[in-house]
Formats: structure tokens, C-alpha cells, sequence
């Protein structure tokens, strides 16, 4: 593009455009793997509804991609620069816009973060459901772009669950509002639950309406440490009978923990060799914790007696058991769910891929939703073909991960990563409707092109 273009773009909102290469390289990625290498032409910070539909407007008339941004904490490369584009950071438009406790309702923008958003709720005896492993840095905005989960997703479900309404600017500059702010509506289409998880292909969110819920009076925290993590998997399955339903339930593998222990001088690993964390919660948080504990003793778990501050260090070890990138290692990992009835299964399958590829394994899940992240890795120092039976292993997964009839993706998003798989999972028909729906909303194709669903094959 000439640059007396993007210059036009600067005069439009001064202050709020940079071409500093420092900027451009520090936006052009999100937490995800590069698989094409871009810079933004721009980085654009808008910090009004009008900011944005001026560079959405501007943006159509030039045919510039657009792509939208929160705190840049996604791991599926849907926040990735493309070629020509420009980088849409929604980060100033951070204010909580309205808090009405009797409503159970608050109103953001879409750089809030999570974090903040439950703090003001809390003060008000209430909380934002979703919490994802990133709340602290991630936004409410990426949060609806991803439909993103976390670890309370068992009990109160993913972020598409707790969201009500949204102000959305179309690739025209258009403004629109969905959605309602009372807890039912089934007037119409549901276009708030279509935009949720489209990882702004479809429009860019400007303003969100949440419903909270009520912070839980007790809790109870439950560590329950097995053999392995097969039967740990079979205590997952014992509490579903048992019909209680924790608010977490999480299960962490023996190289997890090693890895946990490694990096925050823990000691998980020297009590088993798989640990199923779950957190009971409301009233009746007490009783539901008994009837857990006396059916995971019954499948061969040993009860941790688990205080408060333990509780808190275990939690905040799960939020960390992703693990941070090595330089000795390639990684990859991956967010597959199967069906809760397949988590035994699955896991083996894994365990036999890992084996008979000769690649590293370590299992960390959402058990109670089904919902795992397996990561794969081998030495760099085993060159080439250990990082070709690596990717091997990585397709192996979610082939079988949807033979058990689980998906690509339980909450990271497609983004840019997975695309080469979204075709396993949905038909022809299918992906063909998506881009249908996508050219009605974004008819000239400049939002977030090359992420969330596949093109269009040109002939």
C-alpha cells in the first residue's frame, strides 16, 4: 500500500497510529504459533465506538485487512498480522461502563481485563464466570472473540454463557447492537452467540453486556493424588455418577507436576502420579465435598486434607501448568475435547502416540468438561526428523481425538493454527455456510482474513 494512504489514516486519528518498526513487530503476533511471518502495516489504538468506525470505514473504502486485538494472550494465532493488514488494538477501550447488582449486569468495553472486571464485581458480592489461565492479562474482548473457558468452566460453562448483548462495528463501519440485557430473549436470530467465537471475522466488538453471578459463600478445595493419570481419568467419571457437580475439576499428569515442581519448587510429583484438583462451591460446598471424597477414596485416590493457602498455591499452579517456552525444546500443544465418557480412552491413545513416536507427553485437562491439552515435545537436539515425528504426534491427536467425537478445539479458537484441521471436523456443506454467513457480514473480506474458518478454494 502507498504510504501516503496510511498517512491518511494518521490524520484521521493522530495519536493513535504508530509505524514504529518496534510496534509493528511487537503487535504482528499473539501468543500462538507463526506459521506465515507478517508485519502490520500499522498498529491503530482507538479509543472510542467512533475510533473504530472511522478505521473500519476507512479501512473498506482501501480494502486494508483488519485485524482486531486484545491483550494478544490467544494461542491459536488469531491475533496474527497478515499481509497488508493493519492492527486493531481495542486496549484503550478498557472502562466498566455500568455494574447493576440487582441485575446481576455490567456493561464493559472490550479492553477490560478479566481480572478487573471480577474485582469491581466483587465488591458488589459477585463475580464473571469465565477465567480463562490468563484472566490477569486477557481481555473481556478476546475472552467473546474466542469464546473463551477456563477453570470454572464445569460448573458455569464458557465465556458464550455468560454474555448477553454486544455492540459490534461491521467491516462498513456500521454499528449494530445484539442481544438484550435481560437473561432470556429468543427474539430473532441468536447473532450474539454467532459473533461470540468468531475471532473477528465477522465484526469487531466495541461494547459487551455480561450477566455476573453470585460469589459462592463457602468453598471447598479438593486434592485427590492417584498412580497414574488413567485412574485419575476413572475418578473423573466416578464423581459424574456420584452426580455432584464441582465448579473445577482439573486433572494434572506426573510430567506436569515434574515440570510444576521444576519451575515453582513444588513437590507434587512425590505424592502421586496424577492429581485431580476440584473446588466445590455455594451452601452446599461442604456437603458436595464429602460425597467426592468418599468416591475418589473408593477408586484409589489419596485425600489431601487441603487449607486455604494450599488451595490457592494449587490453583495457581494449574494456571501455570501450560509451561513456558525452552530453547532446548520444540513444543507443541494442543486444546482437543472429547466426550467426559472418552477421557480414559483418549488418554491411553495419547500415551500409546507418544510411545510409539518416541516424542515427550504431559496431560493437563478441564476433566469436568472433557476439555485437554495435551503438549507434545522433543530435544532440538534431536534434530530434524524428532520435529517431523513431533507434528506426526500432533495430527495423531486430533484425528483421534475426533474419532471418540471430540472437537479440534474446546477453547482456544481455530485462529491461523488450526485451520488445516477444521476440515476434519466439519463437511463441505458446512464450512461452506460459514463463508457465506462471513460474506454477509464483511462482503469485501477484510476482517481477520485466513483465520477461524477456510476459504474459499479459488479456481
Amino acid at each position: 500500500m502507498p504510504r501516503p494512504v496510511t498517512d491518511d489514516l494518521v490524520k484521521l486519528l493522530p495519536g493513535r497510529v504508530s509505524m514504529v518498526e518496534a510496534d509493528l513487530l511487537a503487535y504482528s503476533h499473539d501468543q500462538g504459533p507463526v506459521t506465515v511471518s507478517a508485519l502490520p502495516l500499522a498498529v491503530v489504538w482507538p479509543e472510542s465506538v467512533e475510533d473504530v468506525q472511522t478505521v473500519l470505514k476507512w479501512a473498506s473504502r482501501g480494502n486494508v485487512p483488519v485485524v482486531g486485538r486484545g491483550a494478544g494472550s490467544g494461542v491459536s494465532g488469531g491475533a496474527h498480522a497478515t499481509s497488508g493488514c493493519i492492527v486493531l488494538s481495542l486496549e484503550r477501550m478498557n472502562a466498566i461502563l455500568a455494574i447493576r447488582p440487582e441485575d446481576e449486569v455490567a456493561v464493559v468495553e472490550p479492553g477490560v481485563i478479566n481480572a478487573d472486571l471480577n474485582s469491581a464485581a466483587a465488591a458488589h458480592g459477585l463475580m464473571f464466570a469465565p477465567d480463562p489461565a490468563s484472566y490477569r492479562w486477557s481481555t473481556i474482548g478476546g475472552n467473546v472473540a474466542t469464546n473463551a473457558g477456563g477453570l470454572r468452566c464445569a460448573k458455569y460453562g464458557v465465556t458464550r454463557d455468560s454474555v448477553l448483548a454486544l455492540d459490534v462495528v461491521l467491516a462498513d463501519g456500521t454499528l449494530i447492537h445484539t442481544g438484550h440485557s435481560t437473561f432470556k430473549g429468543v427474539a430473532g436470530y441468536d447473532l450474539t452467540a454467532l459473533i461470540i467465537g468468531s475471532e473477528g471475522t465477522l465484526g469487531i466488538v466495541v461494547g459487551i453486556t455480561v450477566r455476573l453471578r453470585y460469589l459462592p459463600e463457602k468453598v471447598n478445595t479438593i486434592a485427590a493424588f492417584f498412580p497414574d493419570v488413567r485412574s485419575a481419568a476413572a475418578g473423573v467419571l466416578a464423581v459424574a455418577r456420584a452426580r455432584v457437580q464441582p465448579a473445577i475439576l482439573e486433572l494434572l499428569d506426573g510430567m506436569t507436576m515434574q515440570a510444576l515442581d521444576i519451575a515453582h519448587g513444588s513437590r507434587l510429583a512425590s505424592r502421586g502420579g496424577a492429581l485431580l484438583l476440584l473446588q466445590t462451591d455455594g451452601f452446599g460446598a461442604d456437603e458436595e465435598a464429602l460425597v467426592i471424597r468418599h468416591v475418589l477414596s473408593e477408586v484409589g485416590g489419596t485425600l489431601s486434607d487441603v487449607g486455604a493457602g494450599e488451595a490457592a498455591d494449587l490453583i495457581e499452579l494449574r494456571r501455570h501448568s501450560r509451561g513456558d517456552a525452552v530453547d532446548h525444546e520444540f513444543r507443541v500443544g494442543e486444546d482437543v475435547a472429547v466426550p467426559k465418557s472418552s477421557l480414559v480412552d483418549y488418554i491411553e491413545a495419547l500415551e500409546g502416540i507418544a510411545e510409539r513416536l518416541e516424542v515427550q507427553l504431559k496431560v493437563v485437562a478441564h476433566a469436568g468438561d472433557g476439555n485437554l491439552h495435551p503438549t507434545f515435545w522433543v530435544s532440538r537436539a534431536d534434530g530434524p526428523a524428532a520435529l517431523e515425528r513431533l507434528g506426526v504426534a500432533l495430527d495423531e491427536s486430533v484425528r483421534i481425538a475426533l474419532e471418540f467425537g471430540g472437537t479440534i478445539t474446546g477453547e482456544h479458537g481455530v485462529g491461523q493454527y488450526k485451520l488445516r484441521w477444521l476440515p476434519w471436523e466439519q463437511a463441505d456443506e458446512v464450512l461452506e455456510l460459514q463463508r457465506r454467513i462471513k460474506d454477509v457480514f464483511d462482503p469485501r473480506g477484510i476482517l481477520n482474513p485466513g483465520k477461524a474458518i477456510v476459504p474459499a478454494v479459488q479456481q
